[in-house]
């Protein structure tokens, strides 16, 4: 356990470091990324967003990560939040974190994908936490496809829904943490602001950058199909 808690430390140094050489062309590179996984997941039926759904969500959460490890495995990533303001309008991508830590035997590496939708306000404001677990702090369930939710008794009840993508193998893990959290020094990079995550989303207050208006175009356009 000692050498795990060890290993668990040099991790997070050398994470911390690795983040602090990030560039704004590596922000910009991540939102054009998690603009392609969106794009990836709605060309398939079987992975969709129905247009039902992104019209009643008042968020949306793109996250790309990847798991690989022997005994300490890290599924590492990031992902944009992006809100939908009271005019119906969308926000501009916030930066986020994601990780995992797994504490087991593990072998292979696996590509993950999700999108999570948020369906209330209340599941968009959670993301303003530190820490942040979908599993844990929010009634997340698996969303529905096009059929279903073009069936008119189809009600949304839950306030995240999940589409996701899995590639790759994976076995193992026998504890696992799974967590998002803003990236608050990336935002003030990519925006050229000291705004945090909840101003981005909910204000005003800084010019769009051209780099990140295709994801909010793409967005808005599937909220009106």
């Amino acid at each position: 356990m000692k050498k795990l808690l060890v290993l668990a430390a040099l991790l997070s140094f050398c994470t911390a470091a690795v983040r602090a050489e990030y560039s704004r062309a590596d922000y910009i590179k991540r939102v054009e990324t998690c603009e392609a996984v969106l794009q990836e997941l709605q060309f398939h039926p079987e992975t969709a967003v129905p247009a039902a759904v992104f019209r009643q969500a008042k968020g949306i959460v793109i996250v790309h990560q990847f798991k690989a490890g022997l005994l300490l495995g890290v599924k590492g990533g990031y992902g944009v939040v992006l809100a939908k303001k009271p005019d119906g309008s969308w926000s501009v991508p916030g930066l986020l974190h994601a990780g995992e830590i797994s504490l087991g035997f593990q072998i292979g590496g696996q590509g993950v994908d999700t999108i999570y939708m948020l369906m209330d306000d209340t599941s968009v404001k959670l993301i303003f936490r530190n820490r942040f677990n979908f599993g844990v702090d929010a009634d997340a369930v698996a969303g529905p496809n096009q059929k279903e939710a073009e069936k008119s008794t189809y009600i949304i009840r839950n306030s995240v829904l999940v589409y996701s993508t899995v590639n790759g193998l994976y076995a193992g893990a026998t504890i696992k943490t799974n967590y998002l959290t803003p990236n608050d020094a990336g935002n003030h990079i990519l925006y050229n602001t000291t705004y945090n995550l909840p101003e981005l989303l909910f204000g005003n207050y800084v010019t769009v950058p051209d780099e990140v208006k295709f994801l909010m175009d793409y967005v808005q356009k599937l909220a009106k199909q």
